[in-house]
Formats: structure tokens, sequence, C-alpha cells
């Protein structure tokens, strides 16, 4: 019987789930009221102590990210640097303007690096962010748990707001997500060409929601991230210069191939500043046979973005080599025969 009694008054000083502080000072005392109120003077201090903990974790957890990114750029660094190191040694045994075109590529792989190191650090930050959020929701949370505040409702509600939100700002959320796998892939960045689709342009920016795209007529177009259902980069580390060049049928291919790969070479060692060749180029042969024409194919690799005007610079050039050789660059030709009916001799009265 006093069990029952001692039990019943412990629930009323407590509750029905009593805290170890009041129950211990219950214990000690005997008193409700004083029960009562350590059980609500600790409750404060356990919030602090949450709110310290959830600032002690913040703090490592971001050092820990900080770390990580950091020590992952080192590491970039370091090969981006062996890498120059080897372009520099063979840029001294290289002469003119290949040597310039060594000296241009280890600039290009540079300005990579300090992409890739923004790209990173922007990452980092978002990481960090979240990271945040996450920590100080569940310290609000269980903050709140200590004032016996129902946290059931609140979650239901907002667990419906955020479906409402869901479905309300998918596109957004669609967005945003295929922002950071971009970045974290460098698909491209600020400086590509590229071809999303509909849209072929120079990217002028790189938001984790939007995509900014200026095309060849100067128009600026916003595209959000989560459209872009396929990325063709054409300026990312090489360019290839293409060009079919075509030959009348009469034409010695041997001579024609003589006089395309010497006006491809000289390109190639003059390594002009927006048609840069950076391997010697080669003659892949015959492509096709034409309806009027032998199709000869010639590949160049260029730097980054330089394909297109190589590949104007070396047609132009190609024009002028033909005309000295005397070679026929041919055009659609047609025989057509014209039938003419005689009228009938009248016959004489």
């Amino acid at each position: 019987m006093p069990f029952v009694v001692l039990a019943q008054t412990l629930t009323d000083a407590c509750g029905a789930d009593p805290q170890a502080i009041c129950r211990l000072v219950y214990d000690l005392t005997g008193s409700t009221g004083g029960a009562r109120f350590a059980d609500f003077a600790a409750r404060p201090v356990k919030v602090v102590i949450i709110l310290v903990l959830a600032w002690l974790a913040n703090r490592l957890v971001r050092r820990w990210l900080n770390r990580a990114v950091e020590g992952w750029l080192e590491r970039r660094a370091a090969v981006a640097e062996a890498a120059r190191d080897r372009s520099a040694e063979a840029s001294d045994r290289k002469e003119g303007g290949l040597r310039e075109a060594a000296l241009q590529r280890a600039s290009l792989m540079l300005e990579q690096q300090e992409r890739s190191t923004q790209r990173t650090r922007t990452l980092g930050a978002v990481l960090r962010s979240v990271a945040s959020i996450v920590i100080y929701g569940m310290a609000v949370m269980m903050s709140l748990a200590e004032f016996d505040v129902n946290l059931g409702p609140l979650i239901a509600g907002a667990g419906i707001v955020g479906v409402a939100v869901g479905f309300g700002a998918q596109s957004l959320v669609k967005d945003f997500l295929t922002g950071v796998f971009m970045l974290l892939e460098d698909q491209y960045g600020v400086g590509d060409v590229v071809n999303v689709g509909e849209t072929v342009g120079v990217v002028e920016g790189v938001k984790l929601r939007t995509t900014q795209v200026r095309d060849i007529n100067g128009t600026m177009w916003y595209i959000p991230n989560g459209e872009i259902r396929r990325v063709a980069n054409l300026s990312q580390d090489w360019g290839r210069a293409v060009v079919d060049v075509e030959v009348a049928y009469d034409t010695d291919i041997e001579t024609a191939k003589t006089v395309i790969k010497e006006v491809a070479d000289g390109l190639w060692h003059e390594q002009l500043p927006n048609a840069t060749i950076t391997e010697e180029p080669t003659i892949a042969g015959i492509q096709a046979f034409g309806e009027s024409a032998i199709t000869i194919r010639l590949m160049a690799k260029t730097e980054p973005a330089e394909h297109f005007a190589t590949a104007r610079e070396l047609r132009g050039r190609l024009k002028e080599a033909f005309d000295e050789a005397g070679i026929e660059i041919p055009f659609p030709q047609r025989t057509v025969w014209m039938k003419t009916e005689q009228p009938p001799e009248k016959s004489g009265s």
C-alpha cells in the first residue's frame, strides 16, 4: 500500500514519465513542489546543452568538409602541377610555333584547374549549408521535446506542407539536383561551347538552377538544368577539325593527298592563335564516291573550341593550293539532250 501511494505521488510530481533529475530530487527531499521546480529548471539547461552540442557537431562537420575539400584540391593541384611540368619540359624540346602551342596548353590546364577549384569550393559551401540545416533542425526539435511540445502534429503538418511544396516545386528541386550533378561531373563550364538540344552557344553562367548560353546570334538563353537531357561539349579538353575535300574523278589521288597534307602541315607549324593544331594532321583516305566527286577526309586535332576556325582556314588554303596545282574542285554537272521534231514537209499542189 505505501508503494502505491509513493508511486502516485511521484507521478503527480514528475508526470507519467519522470525524468532522472525530478526523481532524484523527489527521492532526496520528498517534496512534490521541489521536484517539479527542479524538473522545470533542468529543461532550459538541457536545451542549452543540446544547442551547445549541436554547435560543436556543426563545427566538427564543417571542419571535416573543409579538410576533405582542401585535401581533394591539393591532390588535384599536385596532378596538374606534374602535368604542367611535363608540358614545360616538352616545350623546351620544341621550337617555334610548336613550343608556343605547348605553353598555351599548359596555360589552358591552369585555367581548367582554377575552374575545377571554384566548382569544388561551391559544392563544399552547399554541403556545409545542408549539414548546418540538418544539425540545427534536429537540435530545435529535441529542444521543443524538452518542453513537452507534441512534435507529432508539427511533423505531420510539415510533411503535408512538404508534399504540397514538392508537387508544386518539383521542377525547381529537379533543376537544383541536376545542377549539383552537373557541377560534380564537370560536364561544362563558363566559356565552353555546348550543344544542349535546341541551343548551341557559349556558356556564360552555370548556376545550381539554370545555365546561361549565348548563341551565335547573340541571344542569351536561360535554360533550367532539369530540362537539359544531354549535353554535347564542343570545347572540352581538345577538338578535331574534320574536312572532307572533294576532287574530280580524273584527279590523281596521291597528288591530291600530297597537296592536302602539305597545306595541313603548314597550318600545323604556323600555330595560329585561333586555329591551333596540336598534333600532326592525318589523311584518313577516301571517304566516299559521290555523283561527281571523290571525297578525301582530312583530320586535325586542335585546341578546345578551335576546330571550327581551323576547318575554315584549311578550306581557304586548300582552295588556293588546288588552284595552283591545277586540281579541280568539282561541282554537279548534267548533260542535257534537246530533241526537236522537224515539221512535216508540205506536198506541192
